[in-house]
């Protein structure tokens, strides 16, 4: 191996094993402010997004996403939601909850910006998102009742409070077997 090959690569080394020792130093001083009342420097948070945007379009991508425009099906969702969801995500007519006041990241306020893919919310709700207080609802709901879910959060968007109100009482006698913490 030439001189030159063989002084980069050991630079090369180099700096990786100073960074590798520079970031465990870092974790290991207890120096990063973890708590939800400070938000992340720019740089991190544009990270933090675009790696969750990515994994969950990249995991979504194979779902298939069925029929979701039966209104027994939206009702059903919109009970579900009402007792899971509007802590974090809101109603109309709700715009803050003492339990949204405290996350960060803010998570979307979906009467306001809907979701955009209807197979991404099916596996976010599913499986939720590492670090973000988005439970995963898998675990706890069959694939059927999270659909429904999906169904009315396409419904969702701009929707009056007394439309929000009307699909819940629709929905409440499909869901009554849960007994869910509203927010």
């Amino acid at each position: 191996m030439p001189t030159f090959t063989r002084g980069f690569f050991a630079g090369v080394v180099t700096t990786l094993l100073v960074l590798i020792i520079g970031m465990v130093g870092f974790v290991r001083s207890g120096r990063y402010p973890i708590g939800a009342d400070r938000p992340h420097l720019p740089l991190t948070r544009a990270l933090i997004d675009s790696l969750r945007d990515h994994a969950t379009e990249t995991a979504a991508s194979d779902v298939a996403v069925p029929r979701l425009d039966d209104p027994m099906q939206v009702a059903a969702g919109a009970a579900h939601y009402d007792a899971m969801c509007t802590g974090c995500h809101l109603a109309p007519g709700r715009a803050v909850s003492p339990l949204r006041a405290g996350l960060y990241p803010q998570p979307p306020d979906l009467p306001e910006d809907g979701i955009d893919n209807a197979g991404e919310a099916f596996w976010i709700i599913k499986h939720g998102i590492k670090l973000s207080a988005m439970p995963a609802w898998g675990r706890t709901h069959t694939d059927a009742e999270i659909w429904a879910m999906v169904a009315f959060l396409q419904k969702l968007p701009h929707m009056t409070p007394a439309q929000y109100a009307q699909w819940v009482a629709k929905g409440k006698p499909m869901t009554a077997r849960h007994q869910h913490m509203s927010g």
